[in-house]
């Protein structure tokens, strides 16, 4: 290895790279609130491996909760994580000298600090959806809009525009009520995506076929060939767009939030993209305007997203993001009277439910699985990552 350690970091990684365990190694399964893991790992022997399952999440805000997090994975030969419940950044894998195996699902690592992993001999490995080796892959979810996550961010589009949380909601909670307001018909309408990647273009297909929606697009390094690269990706043509215009039209971010009926955020969050929307976005964006974002919270400023739906600037919000507090008992995003009534505007939350589909979730503990069975049996690991 051309890389040179540290004479600190020696001692760290022979522990870290031995063969040999003197006891029976052992496994956490982190964040698995829904225990969907337990049938995956049920076969394997328990004088071999020793699983412990966590169905909660600590997050480290602040010392307290970082020293808990460190106690509680510092025991473990292997973890198992879900997505980016738990982040694996340097600091946190510099205190964990028993880990010898950290096992990722899905295809999006910003939360893993890999170069530390490599540098502290900690191999990284993914469970990418393909299923485990031999098995039946699972469909293509690149093309046709298939992807859980297109699917729960149209089903956050309709409800929203449909008022279905708010008539839901009312005809549960007060006797004799009935409809909570007019919905919006989708037919026509345009639908601004900011990011056109993979996700970005399958929602978009689905509202041009299947409500004729005019589709604008913009990215910070979004061009028009691009676009049109993309529409192909999905089977569209370029040039069929309503009125003769593009089928992806790429526009300036302000075109976009102001001539949008339907605001979708499907953007990676990165130092340049926090707060990527806005009081100025906000501010453009029609009176019965809907904003949807099943990517990351901190894609917008969630202060001046308050604001905006205190005041009822936009129709409603719906966000299907694990990471803008929703589950704190006083959080603003659990108060009833977002319902579009008394001034405010209408809010739908979910607990970033856009990946967790019963189909991809197994697949992805059947590969980590497969892997842990490989570590036990001295196999080569798949899908390596560090």
């Amino acid at each position: 290895m051309a890389q040179r350690f540290s004479s600190s970091l020696k001692p760290l990684l022979a522990r870290r790279t031995m063969s040999g365990l003197s006891s029976r190694p052992s496994l956490a399964i982190l964040d698995d609130y829904l225990d969907t893991s337990a049938p995956h790992f049920a076969h394997i022997p328990s004088d071999q491996l020793h699983i412990t399952t966590f169905k909660d999440t600590i997050v480290p805000i602040n010392e307290a909760e970082t020293a808990r997090l460190v106690e509680r994975l510092k025991p473990f030969d292997l973890i198992a994580t879900m997505r980016a419940r738990t982040s694996f950044p340097g600091s946190l894998l510099r205190q964990l000298p028993n880990l010898k195996l950290l096992l990722a699902t899905g295809t999006q690592f910003e939360t893993f600090d890999l170069a530390a992993a490599k540098e502290f001999g900690i191999p990284v490995v993914a469970a990418p959806g393909l299923g485990r080796t031999g098995s039946p892959l699972r469909p293509n979810i690149k093309k046709g809009g298939a992807h859980p996550t297109t699917q729960h961010t149209w089903a956050l589009i309709l409800a929203l525009a449909r008022n279905i949380a708010a008539d839901d909601a009312l005809l549960k909670s007060t006797p004799g009520a009935w409809q909570s307001g007019l919905a919006t018909g989708l037919t026509g309408r345009t639908l601004g995506l900011v990011g056109l990647g993979r996700l970005g273009a399958a929602v978009a297909r689905i509202g041009h076929l299947a409500w004729g929606m005019r589709v604008v697009c913009w990215s910070a390094s979004l061009t028009q060939d691009k676009a049109d690269a993309m529409a192909a990706e999905v089977g569209l043509s370029p040039d069929e767009g309503i009125g003769g215009e593009k089928t992806f039209l790429a526009v300036s971010k302000g075109e976009l939030f102001t001539s949008a009926d339907v605001v979708s955020l499907h953007y990676v969050l990165s130092a340049r993209s926090r707060g990527l929307v806005g009081a100025q976005e906000l501010g453009l964006m029609k009176p019965d305007a809907l904003l949807v974002n099943a990517s990351r919270g901190p894609l917008i400023d969630q202060p001046a997203l308050l604001d905006a739906l205190e005041h009822g600037q936009i129709r409603g919000v719906a966000l299907d993001t694990y990471d803008v507090e929703p589950s704190l008992p006083d959080s603003p995003w659990r108060r009833a009277n977002y319902w579009g009534r008394d001034g405010r505007s209408r809010v739908i939350t979910t607990p970033h439910m856009g990946y967790v589909d019963e189909d991809l979730m197994n697949t992805w503990y059947a590969e980590t699985a497969e892997n842990v069975e490989r570590w036990l049996e001295g196999k080569e690991v798949l899908h390596r990552l560090a």
